[in-house]
């Protein structure tokens, strides 16, 4: 099976974009990992499938794979590379699209200055809705990682985030901690780690640990869920400023039931076709 892909990153979060509409695509999880493998494959964060929707009204439906093969529900970064995708493709000639997502409708719009910005819903707070095991609603939950115990907020933006306060992202623990937050028996569909640093009341700095990709330079539900935490603290004031190792996206928030914007860059960084082999392996032409 011979599939062509487009190579992208959002902020240093890369992609593997796979048309799924113009030819056919049937991939396995081991063979979605061989794709993601950084030596023996494209390498990538996440694979992406562009497909049509069934839905009246909705102009594509977006899949996201994890570099582990699994399928999650949302992805910023991938969503401002799936405009750029769809419009680089000649797919369509819309400047705001409507895409189909595992967790509902999402708006995102080519700017006249070629950044994207997404309409990424109204965040989740309800902890059966992220899903989050607790009692009752709270600004702040006490998280028990072994011998110690850290104050994250958790919230879902279309998939789930565990945001933490830290004093420098520098030197906070992300690796070892976001691997024990990421599998805690609390989340049980796993969950994405964030480390905020405030530095001013319009601006952070982030680091991520992701759901089956481990730390990456840039996630952009994960900017989403940090300005909105920081705002219903009182520490933040919308548009919020998210510095990351891989850049910066500007998160805007209104408040209540209001939907978070998302802006920032999408850049193609080149094409390739995949040879995949019956017993998962591939060969890259």
């Amino acid at each position: 099976m011979n599939l062509k892909f487009t190579k992208m990153q959002g902020l240093g979060n890369d992609f593997v974009v796979i048309d799924a509409i113009n030819q056919a695509v049937n991939l396995s999880a081991a063979q979605i990992r061989h794709i993601a493998d950084r030596h023996f494959g494209v390498g990538c964060d996440q694979l992406l499938l562009v497909e049509t929707s069934n839905i009246p009204d909705v102009d594509f439906r977006y899949r996201i794979f994890n570099a582990d093969g699994g399928e999650v529900e949302q992805c910023g970064n991938g969503a401002r590379c799936f405009v750029r995708f769809v419009h680089d493709h000649g797919l369509t000639e819309k400047t705001e699209i409507r895409v189909e997502t595992a967790r509902g409708i999402i708006l995102p719009r080519l700017e006249n200055d070629g950044q994207i910005t997404v309409n990424m819903g109204v965040p989740r707070l309800q902890p059966a809705d992220i899903p989050f095991i607790a009692d009752e609603l709270a600004l702040q939950y006490t998280l028990h990682l072994g011998n110690s115990s850290v104050p994250i907020s958790a919230l879902s933006m279309g998939n789930p985030h565990a945001v933490q306060i830290v004093e420098d992202v520098v030197t906070a623990p992300v690796v070892e901690q976001g691997a024990l937050i990421e599998c805690h028996p609390r989340f049980p569909q796993r969950v994405n780690a964030g480390f905020m640093q405030v530095v001013d009341e319009h601006s952070i700095r982030l680091r991520v640990y992701e759901r089956g990709a481990g730390e990456t330079l840039a996630c952009g539900t994960g900017a989403c869920a940090a300005a909105v935490t920081g705002i219903r603290l009182g520490l933040l004031a919308s548009p919020v400023r998210v510095v990351m190792r891989g850049g910066e996206l500007v998160i805007a928030w209104a408040g209540a039931d209001t939907p978070v914007l998302m802006t920032g860059p999408a850049t193609s960084v080149f094409e390739g076709e995949i040879a995949l082999q019956n017993n998962s392996g591939l060969i890259c032409d």
